[in-house]
């Protein structure tokens, strides 16, 4: 009883200790920020939010609560200890390597390098000294690597069943430029999650012992229960962004999803492997580098050998997306169906959508085909101040005004180009006055703003903002010589 209770103030202590640190809190505001640039960004592109990132960034919050508290029950039974200074190293080399890219801002990549750096310190023994050098290095060699590619593979983990549950509700339609240069539709799927973690830490006589021989100590051959121990609290950031234009994003997320737990179940046999026998640790953190490597390239090839999915073709205008709450949601209409007929008339071009809808202002039959190609009819009575275009995104056509570029960088290259606008004229031809109307209803602006906004980059994998990379949005426009069409600006 005195034991437990022994425990419950430790717990008590390292719950404490983790409120009182920034670091968390930090975070859920780089992540709060992350999410209302997502919303900013969707309406630049779609001049109307789809998502509301209070909303994503208290489900965010809660999910991450939940992990910490799994994870860190997990670290306590298997014995995965981690002191202050291997935090910092791990903090530190992750920062150090978003300079060089933004995706490497992942602890994979960190607890990587740090085992190699570990292995490597082994054949030169720089932590014979009393410098400053052999400091550091004596700190580097006194780190539990196992442990520390256990809590990677822990992470990823956690991040796996995260994406299953949670990964389309952070998706976003996008416009993208094909191989040929023609625009397309395509999906950002990105989400981040505040996990706080407790770890064991040895103390002195003010700590606990072990009433239990954990894992990773018995692999090794230490007795960590002869010691005493406490909690220290950790902050941890996972996240993953993929971007998807030949499937549908619950696919994609799916399938990312499967991807991170195999990488996690490698990552924890290559731990385990090398807390058994030390002569393995390089193997395992280089199989961390690599396999996170693997599967961010394997993505991207099955990206670029897939087939477009979201472009209209000879059947109708393809949805790529819905705005929550309009007559098309309500009617059920979803990403990756086809608009056939609308009102008896069949559409190729937004121009004809406008037209057939205007056929009857107040009420509005659809002949759909689903995702599986089948024939399906929605209707609904429309009123005035609804969306022009019932709330369906369409796919981009050769006229849209904007498009996503994607363009990895460094963490130096996000802040020089993180937000930067321009203003450039569209100009519709010499037609009536009914036809610049038509454009007008179209929303079709004439002065419209080319934003350059950082987006992340494709990939999968835990970070402090995993991946978050470069992207910029571009503007296509086709000018042609007449009286250009203003739109003020929103």
């Amino acid at each position: 009883m005195d034991a437990a209770l022994q425990w419950l103030r430790l717990i008590g202590d390292g719950v404490l200790h983790a409120l009182a640190q920034p670091y968390y809190y930090i975070a859920v505001i780089i992540i709060g920020f992350l999410y209302m640039r997502g919303t900013w960004i969707e309406r630049r592109l779609f001049s109307v939010r789809l998502h509301v990132w209070p909303i994503l960034l208290i489900r965010t919050i809660v999910a991450g609560l939940a992990v910490g508290v799994v994870l860190s029950g997990i670290s306590v039974l298997i014995g995965a200890q981690l002191t202050a200074e291997a935090a910092m190293w791990l903090w530190g080399t992750a920062a150090i390597l978003a300079l060089l890219r933004l995706r490497y801002l992942c602890f994979a990549y960190a607890a990587g390098v740090l085992g190699i750096l570990q292995w490597l310190n082994t054949f030169v023994h720089l932590e014979d000294g009393s410098g400053w050098i052999n400091e550091r290095a004596a700190s580097l060699a006194a780190i539990d690597m196992p442990a520390v590619l256990l809590l990677v593979a822990l992470l990823h983990g956690a991040e796996a069943l995260l994406v299953r549950r949670q990964g389309t509700k952070f998706a976003t339609p996008m416009f993208m430029e094909g191989k040929r240069g023609k625009l397309i539709g395509a999906y950002q799927l990105q989400g981040y999650w505040a996990v706080p973690l407790l770890l064991l830490v040895p103390t002195g006589s003010d700590g606990a012992a072990l009433d239990w021989t954990p894992l990773l100590p018995l692999l090794s051959g230490e007795h960590a229960s002869s010691g005493s121990w406490s909690f220290t609290a950790l902050p941890m950031v996972i996240g993953f962004t993929e971007w998807t234009r030949s499937q549908l994003p619950e696919n994609k997320a799916r399938l990312a999803a499967k991807s991170l737990l195999w990488y996690s179940a490698a990552v924890a046999v290559a731990a385990l492997a090398a807390a058994w026998l030390p002569s393995l640790l390089p193997v395992a953190a280089i199989a961390a580098l690599l396999l996170h490597e693997l599967l961010i390239w394997s993505s991207a090839k099955r990206e670029s050998e897939g087939t477009p999915l979201f472009v209209h073709d000879q059947r109708g205008l393809m949805v790529l997306g819905v705005v929550p709450g309009t007559p098309a949601a309500q009617m059920g209409l979803q990403s990756g169906e086809i608009l056939h007929k609308v009102n008896g008339v069949r559409v190729r071009t937004k121009e004809e959508l406008y037209e057939a809808l205007h056929r009857n202002s107040a009420f509005c039959k659809l002949e759909v085909l689903n995702r599986e190609g089948e024939q399906r009819f929605v209707q609904r009575s429309r009123y005035a101040g609804e969306h022009h275009q019932l709330g369906v995104i369409l796919a981009p056509d050769d006229k849209a005004d904007f498009y996503a570029e994607p363009s990895p960088g460094s963490f130096i290259a996000l802040l020089w180009r993180s937000r930067a606008t321009k203003r450039r004229e569209l100009n519709y031809g010499s037609g009536s006055l009914a036809a610049r109307e038509q454009a007008a209803a179209l929303a079709l602006p004439a002065a419209s703003e080319v934003v350059v906004e950082s987006l992340p980059e494709g990939g999968t994998g835990d970070t402090s903002a995993d991946r978050v990379s470069d992207e910029t949005l571009s503007a296509k426009t086709e000018a042609e010589p007449s009286t250009p069409l203003r739109r003020s600006k929103r």
